[in-house]
């Protein structure tokens, strides 16, 4: 019998091999992502460069993420995100392996925006080939897939502090991004091995229907595209519409803020240690699991609701925040953890939201729009908080995102009185 399940449970494991391949290289690239905002005081050490300079670096890393979301979409669709992914992942793990070297700071931004779209093609990819593969499971691929990449940001505080206590000749956030870069091509050969194996003749001709339809309509693309901007802009005439963007907007320019710059944040405004500073910065991720409830209570109450409580706990847990400097650790923790649960019960709620408001032949067109707005409000943000913590001060910053996002919350409250 215990034989009969290990089988059972052995062949239900293979069976998701390339979604677990797929959420590792997943978690992967969200680790790069987080892994950089605790290692700023370190970066400042070894670079002496100002918090400006290191602000808008980590904006040129997120602006690269950005601007390869719909080329990777485009050259999955007419090639298939195969081999998409493994070139995203190919030229992240370079990157990340070149950071042993001591570079000059100059190249250290170059492979900042390598990285930026190393791992920016991921994702686009990635859902489109798990929607593939698992037709008749999408849903609880794309779960698991998401959580994987939650936790990308949990642990990648935590091995900042693992990496620093290592006693090497070169500095260990070095060691730490070599050792993540190595890790990186060893799931690419794994990847590859597995990946186009089950990647069906089938499937394959799917990818091949969808290129013979977009030649045969080449000749009409500008045509589309005109037609295209006029139906998508038709959408900022719904006031409600234009207001919910404005609260996304302000709360992804608050997200990214705060992500960008906690850790450093806490070590030289609160005067508290880097250890401490990177286990708060994990605390903020692992409030990612209210994103399950929220978006449960969303479906019996409502999505509005849900979004203006969250928005709401954000903004005065932020405003405890700003006011409990001296009130001791465990009470900067608990707001710290009150900030995350806020901000991680918005998201998805804001995708269902948006969802929801968009006809259905625009549906994908105009999210895309919208996440087009909110990554580029979020990319600014680094390199915007950095400018006003160089020449004012940290604090000055910080109640800038408090303010930020406490006008999405007035925003989201003020949609529960708008019918149009």
């Amino acid at each position: 019998m215990f034989s009969t399940k290990f089988k059972n449970l052995a062949k239900s494991i293979g069976s998701f091999d390339i979604l677990i391949i797929s959420a590792l290289i997943w978690f992967l690239g969200k680790f790069l992502r987080y892994v950089f905002p605790p290692l700023f005081e370190s970066l400042q050490g070894t670079y002496a460069v100002s918090t400006t300079a290191l602000g808008w670096t980590f904006s040129i890393f997120l602006f690269a993420y950005a601007l390869v979301q719909f080329p990777s979409g485009l050259l999955s669709d007419r090639f298939g995100g195969v081999w998409v992914i493994v070139g995203g992942v190919t030229l992240s793990s370079l990157g990340a392996l070149i950071f042993i070297l001591n570079l000059p700071f100059s190249l250290f931004v170059v492979l900042m925006a390598i990285l930026g779209i190393g791992t920016g093609v991921h994702k686009t990819s990635a859902v489109k080939l798990l929607y593939t593969i698992y037709p008749s499971k999408k849903g609880r691929a794309l779960g698991i897939f998401d959580t994987f990449g939650t936790f990308g940001g949990v642990i990648a505080p935590v091995a900042v502090i693992a990496a620093a206590a290592v006693s090497v000749s070169v500095p260990g956030w070095r060691l730490l991004l070599f050792s993540t870069g190595a890790f990186g091509l060893f799931l690419t050969f794994i990847f590859i091995k597995r990946v186009p194996n089950k990647f069906t003749k089938k499937e394959k001709r799917k990818t091949n229907d969808n290129n013979n339809k977009i030649n045969k309509n080449d000749k009409s693309l500008v045509f589309r595209l005109k037609s295209a901007v006029s139906v998508y802009g038709s959408l900022f005439e719904s006031k409600k519409f234009i207001i919910f963007v404005i609260a996304a907007i302000l709360f992804s320019f608050t997200y990214n803020g705060i992500v960008a710059f906690l850790p450093l944040y806490l070590t030289q405004e609160v005067g508290i240690s880097s250890g401490y500073a990177s286990l708060f910065y994990s605390v903020l991720f692992i409030a990612s699991v209210a994103q399950i409830a929220s978006g449960e209570l969303s479906d019996q109450i409502g999505t509005l609701p849900v979004m203006s409580g969250a928005l709401t706990l954000c903004t005065l847990s932020f405003i405890i925040f700003m006011m409990s400097t001296n009130s001791g650790l465990v009470f900067l923790g608990i707001s710290v953890l009150c900030i995350g649960l806020g901000a991680h019960s918005f998201r998805p709620v804001r995708g269902a939201y948006l969802m929801d408001s968009l006809p259905d032949n625009i549906s994908a067109g105009g999210l895309g729009i919208v996440r087009t707005l909110l990554m580029g409000s979020g990319a600014i943000s680094p390199g915007i908080v950095g400018t006003v913590s160089g020449f004012a001060s940290f604090r000055i910053a910080f109640w800038m995102l408090a303010t930020s996002v406490g006008m999405a919350a007035l925003s989201v409250i003020i949609l529960n009185f708008i019918k149009k």
